[in-house]
């Protein structure tokens, strides 16, 4: 998930590791503009699973028939199932 929050993804070497670890300009980019690479929100991990949470599956009944209906996924919530390799799953299990 480090596309989508603030860690940095690339720290540069560094030749002592008593010494604070120095930022890369990627880690830079994301702090200060809070989008990453492909202008997505970067947020706190927290965030993101708050923002995850949002991503709902409602039952929709129309007379005598029902249906599943997942919301329209956000850039940052398909992104999110992208890294993981899944689908947005429709029903569970």
């Amino acid at each position: 998930m480090a596309p989508l929050t603030y860690p940095d993804q690339h720290p540069p070497e560094r030749d002592n590791p008593v010494t604070p670890a120095p930022r890369s300009a990627h880690a830079d980019h994301k702090a200060a503009r809070h989008t990453n690479q492909d202008n997505i929100p970067v947020r706190s991990f927290r965030g993101l699973i708050e923002h995850l949470a949002t991503l709902a599956r409602n039952t929709i009944a129309f007379g005598d028939r029902t249906f599943d209906k997942i919301t329209t996924p956000t850039p940052t919530q398909q992104r999110a199932f992208d890294l993981l390799g899944a689908p947005i799953p429709l029903t569970l299990t």
